[in-house]
């Protein structure tokens, strides 16, 4: 989950990019590169297009440095790089047919656990279903923990648009999954 300074920390690690050069792009890979895979694979559909995206993101932090030295909001900044690039990739695919398969975003999950992974599945497959305009905000929201202000900054749309995905993903999840709608109050 996000911490409320992970923005500074990923603001650290460019720091020491623009200083250190490429050898110091480990430590911000290590930091952003499986939430950011996770955040991409909502947008492309399709766990390798994201892996490219970020890829190709993080070579242009590589490059550049200091856009995320010098952003307001470097995480927010960095997840909208990559939501970007995740963009371009979709406008270049040949093919527009969705992977029905999505790969494991998490570490792998004990045998004795086999019943949340299922669970797990069973959401992502869901989650797979919904427009994409919807389930980015689901991810930013729930795995990101951002506000919907700064999931508006992000998606670069009006606050209560970004609260209003959020609103009728949760409500479509809850009817596919069969469980009781989540009454939604977040307060930003």
């Amino acid at each position: 989950m996000s911490p409320p300074n992970h923005s500074e920390t990923v603001r650290e690690f460019s720091q020491r990019l623009r200083e250190s050069g490429a050898a110091a792009l480990g430590g911000l890979y290590d930091l952003t590169a499986a939430r950011l895979v996770r955040f991409s694979t909502t947008i492309t559909r399709n766990q390798q297009d994201a892996e490219d995206a970020v890829a190709a993101v993080l070579l242009k932090v590589v490059e550049s440095p200091s856009i995320l030295v010098h952003a307001t909001s470097p995480w927010s900044y960095l997840l909208r790089m990559v939501r970007n690039e995740s963009l371009v990739i979709l406008r270049k695919r040949k093919r527009w047919a969705i992977v029905q398969s999505l790969m494991d975003l998490w570490t792998v999950i004990p045998v004795d656990e086999l019943d949340r992974e299922e669970l797990l599945q069973a959401v992502w497959r869901e989650l797979r279903a919904l427009p994409t305009e919807q389930s980015e905000v689901v991810v930013l929201k729930i795995w990101e923990e951002m506000t919907f202000q700064q999931i508006a900054e992000v998606l670069e749309i009006p606050p209560p648009t970004a609260a209003s995905r959020y609103r009728y993903a949760m409500t479509k999840l809850a009817s596919k999954l069969s469980v009781e709608p989540l009454e939604v109050r977040h307060v930003d």
